[in-house]
C-alpha cells in the first residue's frame, strides 16, 4: 500500500482536521524529518490552502479543531496546535490551547516553524540577497564550502532542497548535500 492509502485507512477516509471527505491530499508536517505515515496527515484541499496561505485563513472553518485536537497521532496534534496558535486572537482557540497537552518532543516539533511566537520573537533567516527563507525552501550555494569534520567540499551551484531553519540562530539552516545532513550559513546561499 502507498502512503495515501495508509493515511486513508488511518483516518477512515476523512480529513484528519476537519472531517471533510472531498479533495483529500497528503500534507507533510514541516519540518519533515521522517515524512511517511508518522510525519504526514490526510487533509482536505481547503485546509491545506489555508495552512499554507495564512492570509486566506477563515477562523470559522477551524472550529473543527475542537475535535481533531484529541487525535492520537502526533502529526495531527502538531498541525492543530499551530493553527490554534495562529488563530488565538479570536478568543476561542486559546481555550482549546489551554486544554491541549503535547509531549515535550511533540511540542518542540509544533514550535519548530515559529508558529505561536510573537512577531518580535521570530528569528528571520535571510539569504545572501536578503530574501526571507522559510522551512522547506530550496536554495543554491553561492560559493564552495568546506564541510567541517569531513573531507567533503560542497560546490558552488549545488542545490539544497527542503531546508530546515535553526529556530535560535538566524545565520544557520540545515539541509542535505550529497546525502549528508549539514549546517549551512545563510550568507552562502541564495533562494531558488
Amino acid at each position: 500500500m502507498g502512503l495515501f492509502e495508509d493515511l486513508q485507512q488511518r483516518s477512515g477516509g476523512v480529513c484528519e482536521l476537519s472531517g471533510a471527505t472531498d479533495d483529500l491530499v497528503i500534507y507533510e508536517v514541516s519540518p519533515v524529518s521522517t515524512g511517511g505515515l508518522d510525519g504526514s496527515i490526510l487533509i482536505s484541499a481547503t485546509c491545506k490552502n489555508q495552512i499554507e496561505n495564512p492570509e486566506t485563513t477563515d477562523a470559522n472553518h477551524w472550529r473543527c479543531l475542537n475535535d481533531s485536537m484529541w487525535s492520537e497521532h502526533d502529526a495531527v496534534k502538531v498541525v492543530v496546535w499551530r493553527m490554534l496558535n495562529r488563530l488565538k486572537s479570536e478568543g476561542w482557540p486559546q481555550d482549546l490551547l489551554d486544554m491541549m497537552y503535547l509531549e515535550d518532543e511533540v511540542l518542540e516539533w509544533a514550535k519548530a516553524t515559529g508558529e505561536g511566537e510573537e512577531e518580535s520573537e521570530h528569528v528571520i533567516h535571510r539569504d545572501v540577497n536578503g530574501v526571507v527563507l522559510e522551512n522547506g525552501d530550496n536554495v543554491v550555494l553561492v560559493k564552495d564550502l568546506k564541510v567541517k569534520g569531513s573531507s567533503m567540499v560542497a560546490k558552488q551551484g549545488t542545490a539544497v532542497r527542503r531546508i530546515s531553519l535553526d529556530r535560535d540562530n538566524a545565520e544557520y539552516i540545515e539541509g542535505k548535500v550529497d546525502g549528508q545532513h549539514i549546517v549551512i550559513i545563510t550568507k552562502y546561499v541564495k533562494k531558488l
